[in-house]
């Protein structure tokens, strides 16, 4: 037991991201149920489709979740006000100013999280008065913060500026590696692409297969100038590159990504022309599992290396 079991109740100290088109019901159960923290995605849900997932959530698991919202959402007053009707106890936000919703949620009773990317804006957290922080490097999926710290420097760097509880993420995917996020402060960690890759995942089998066999070196961020995110190699990709290399402003950039791009690439497998968001940590994984699997492997290798005198 750490202060992140402590505040969420939960067994081990391992949050599965609130990722977009994959963090469904199934998957947020399951990783309930396993002893870890499930969060719904609701940045890739309408409103009334979290409710549903929230009521399916709660009927899969009676072990602590909690729902994962992106502050720019453009319906945030209704998405948080199903959170609250729904009963949900845990909120992780980011995307934005934790000032804007903490106050709010506590009132309610919610216990909030927040992810940043730096040192800088996990200090505005405490001020904020959320009650965990993320800390996510360079290395994760989907979209990054502009500094691009590696999540190896911006743990022990995120440990030294505030005394909130703390959740390192962004290239997490073994039990050394937790283990390791451990030794350089945190108190837990937030994984996505291994879970993004499970069996319950809601995202497409053709994503999922096609992200398996990622080398290393098979991401890389871009679209700096709207929101950096990481992607992998395809047409869509490409074409990004290309107009980057040729010096496209936002504009330029916000009309190739269009509308749906991510939804057309992960949830429903256009391996040519979606968008295609994973971490780097899809290098060293090779095989699709279910959650329970992915859970036990990580504990055990954890506790394993716990073991280990490596001096």
């Amino acid at each position: 037991m750490n202060r992140i079991t402590s505040l969420f109740g939960i067994q081990y100290p391992i949050i599965q991201g609130g990722m977009v088109w994959c963090s469904g019901w199934r998957l947020a159960s399951a990783v309930s149920n396993a002893g870890g923290l499930g969060l719904l995605g609701a940045g890739s849900m309408h409103p009334e489709t979290l409710r549903e997932h929230i009521r399916k959530c709660r009927a899969a698991t009676d072990r602590p979740f909690g729902v994962n919202i992106p502050l720019m959402y453009p319906q945030i007053e209704e998405i948080m006000a199903i959170v609250a009707e729904e009963g949900v106890k845990i909120v992780f936000t980011s995307a934005g100013n934790p000032k804007a919703w903490t106050g709010w949620l506590h009132e309610r009773g919610i216990i909030v999280a927040h992810v940043v990317s730096s040192s800088r804006f996990a200090v505005k957290c405490e001020e904020a008065g959320v009650d965990a922080v993320v800390a996510e490097g360079f290395e994760a999926g989907g979209h990054n913060g502009r500094e691009e710290t590696t999540t190896f420097c911006l743990i022990p760097a995120v440990r030294n500026a505030t005394t909130l509880p703390l959740i390192a993420a962004g290239g997490v995917g073994t039990g050394e590696g937790i283990l390791a996020a451990m030794v350089l402060g945190a108190e837990g960690v937030q994984i996505g692409t291994r879970f993004a890759l499970t069996d319950e995942s809601s995202a497409s089998p053709v994503f999922k297969e096609y992200c398996l066999s990622l080398g290393e070196g098979d991401t890389k961020l871009l679209l700096k100038k709207l929101a950096p995110t990481r992607l992998v190699r395809n047409n869509f990709r490409d074409a990004v590159e290309k107009a980057e290399d040729n010096g496209a402003s936002a504009e330029e950039l916000r009309t190739l990504l269009g509308r749906g791009r991510a939804k057309k690439g992960i949830f429903e497998g256009d391996l040519e022309e979606g968008e295609l968001e994973i971490g780097q940590v899809s290098a060293i994984v090779s095989r699709q599992q279910s959650v329970a699997e992915v859970m036990n492997e990580l504990v055990e290798a954890m506790q394993r290396a716990a073991e280990k005198k490596y001096v």
